[in-house]
């Protein structure tokens, strides 16, 4: 059984920065790619990052140069670094066993971004 556990979410004022991780089992996670998504209050789920299982990242045009995803595969772990934070960024993350950003299962993360 795929199991998704996101965390690492919490308040924080804009400007700052924040570590999520998503603990995962149940699926070969070093040859998965992998990506995170985050959905906003009263808005669809919104694509952020990807990595594939090589390595290679993707980043959407609006977050770039403020998120950065990774892994370790030793720990079936994905991360993502956000810095620079700011209010739109509040939302529930999500991290997704696809690039796609479409297989999520987890219970989600929340990050809220507020002075």
């Amino acid at each position: 059984e795929v199991q998704l556990v996101e965390s690492g979410g919490g308040l924080v004022q804009p400007g700052g920065s924040l570590r999520l991780s998503c603990a995962t089992s149940g699926f070969p996670f070093r040859v998965t790619d992998m990506s995170w998504v985050r959905q906003a209050p009263g808005k669809a789920l919104e694509w952020l990052v990807g990595l594939t299982a090589g390595g290679v990242p993707f980043t959407a045009d609006f977050v770039a140069g403020r998120f950065t995803i990774s892994r370790d595969n030793a720990k079936s772990t994905l991360y993502l670094q956000m810095n620079k934070l700011k209010s739109e960024d509040t939302g529930v993350y999500y991290c997704s066993t696809d690039l796609s950003g479409k297989a999520t299962g987890g219970q989600g993360t929340q990050v809220t971004v507020s002075s």
